[in-house]
């Protein structure tokens, strides 16, 4: 940690008129008990208060906040026989990160403790909870008020909300972030001053204030507007879009292409799209007079995918990021973590994203579809193109969909005429029709003289639970998905 942070952050902390209920200044009382307990209290109280994170100091004089020095040094100090850190994780619950650090100002030594505020519940030792109140440490069962407010306050761990750079300069911000792609994407004028530039990523949270004039660029700022992820921690690098493509119809070919995103999602997305649509295949039609090249995947269904892998992903997942793999007859999108919703599901329950802040702010700047619409197009535009149907899977730690290349009805597999029947159900049942023999045959590409080739694969999805006749009583009405 920077100690020249510590300090700017010790000298903005004995600026307070007073203690706080998530500061604490001590002299030279290093008693174990009353630190443990401390961290409980102060835990608490932060999380109220809506601070990030609560702090102990030695060395400051608890009236005047004057720098007295002091000569504590947690790194040598033993509880029965234990060192002091470790007797302390062991008897906060939950494990909370706290930690202590030496600085050095020119008045003299001081200690400071930072303790991360409660999120997923109240921060207890000896498995009681505290809360700060005054100067007093009362137990938090005591307030039951406090009790509430406290459980009111706290929120699950947001990867979003995690601190990619701490105590950045304004121009290492500037360096660190293509912002003027933040203004073209959120259709924003420029500022023409720095501080309006400033004050339009931190109402974003792409950066939030530090001490001593400084800025922490915040995960979410990072992954989505970095002009190069490799300036980051290497955790944030390795969520770089991955791409590769390979000769043929496995990973035994030879590679063609590979390329590493180097910015962030927001930064490098037109770019990432529009190398992908070059080297995606194409068919030449010959028109009237020119040939025009079509592409053989839908641009739309790619773009949506792209953006569904990158939004959805679980970032606690470490060393992996979303890939892209072209074969011979297929394209497949891997994201880490498991859907949290049923893979075959996901065409129309509305999404649930690990990020929600990064979802949103894709989503306002033209980079995926409104929420609860993007695979519903996908699945449109595969039918449009009369492909097989995209497979959506969950393998492993890890979210898969496979959208394969154009193959006639002969062709298709059992499995794959069975999906392609059960999402052009999901698709007629959300445009408020019903699916028939007729609309089947033209999913498909079923010449209407061999309809009964529809109705057998119709009875094969009832059969697999995936469809129902929509009314027993007129089994012509047509069909819709079990779910309906």
């Amino acid at each position: 940690m920077n100690e020249a942070r510590d300090i700017a952050l010790i000298d903005e902390l004995r600026a307070l008129p007073a203690e706080t209920s998530w500061v604490e200044f001590k002299g030279n009382n290093t008693d174990p008990e009353m630190i443990g307990k401390r961290c409980s209290a102060l835990s608490n109280s932060a999380c109220i208060e809506g601070r990030d994170c609560a702090y102990m100091l030695w060395g400051i004089e608890d009236g005047s906040h004057a720098v007295v020095g002091t000569t504590f040094n947690p790194d040598s100090q033993k509880v029965n026989g234990q060192v002091l850190q470790l007797w302390l994780a062991n008897r906060l619950q939950p494990s909370t990160a706290f930690s202590f650090r030496i600085a050095n100002p020119s008045q003299g030594r001081v200690v400071l403790l930072e303790i991360p505020a409660a999120t997923g519940a109240p921060v207890a030792f000896n498995n009681i909870a505290y809360i700060r109140i005054g100067s007093a440490t009362p137990k938090l069962t005591d307030y039951p008020e406090r009790y509430r407010q406290l459980i009111e306050c706290m929120q699950p761990y947001r990867w979003e909300q995690g601190i990619a750079r701490k105590y950045a300069t304004g121009d290492e911000v500037l360096a660190l972030l293509d912002y003027s792609q933040y203004f073209r994407l959120t259709k924003q004028p420029l500022p023409d001053n720095r501080a309006g530039i400033f004050d339009r990523l931190e109402a974003d949270r792409l950066i939030v204030r530090d001490v001593g004039d400084r800025w922490n660029i915040t995960n979410l700022g990072a992954i989505l507007f970095a002009t190069r992820l490799g300036n980051f921690d290497a955790s944030l690098a390795r969520k770089a879009v991955r791409f590769v493509a390979y000769s043929g119809n496995n990973r035994a070919a030879g590679v063609t292409h590979r390329h590493d995103s180097q910015n962030g999602y927001a930064a490098g997305f037109e770019g990432l799209a529009s190398y992908l649509n070059d080297l995606l295949p194409k068919n030449e039609h010959i028109g009237a007079a020119l040939r025009e090249a079509h592409p053989l995947f839908p641009e739309l269904a790619i773009r949506e995918l792209v953006a569904n892998a990158l939004i959805h992903q679980d970032m606690t997942v470490t060393g992996a990021g979303p890939q892209i793999e072209l074969f011979g007859d297929r394209i497949e999108i891997t994201n880490p973590g498991r859907p949290l919703v049923k893979p075959d599901r996901m065409i129309d329950l509305p999404p649930r994203s690990r990020n929600e802040v990064l979802a949103s702010l894709m989503r306002r700047m033209g980079m995926c579809e409104e929420q609860g619409s993007g695979l519903d197009k996908v699945i449109a535009s595969v039918e449009v193109f009369q492909l097989p149907p995209p497979l959506f899977r969950a393998d492993g730690n890890s979210t898969q969909v496979v959208l394969y290349g154009p193959r006639s009805f002969a062709e298709m597999t059992p499995e794959e005429r069975v999906r392609a029947c059960y999402f052009h159900a999901v698709l007629k049942f959300l445009s408020g029709d019903k699916m028939k023999n007729a609309s089947l045959c033209a999913r498909l590409g079923i010449d209407p003289k061999n309809a009964s080739q529809a109705t057998g694969v119709i009875n094969n999805t009832l059969t697999a639970g995936l469809i129902r006749i929509a009314d027993p009583d007129h089994p012509r009405a047509g069909y819709v998905p079990h779910w309906a």
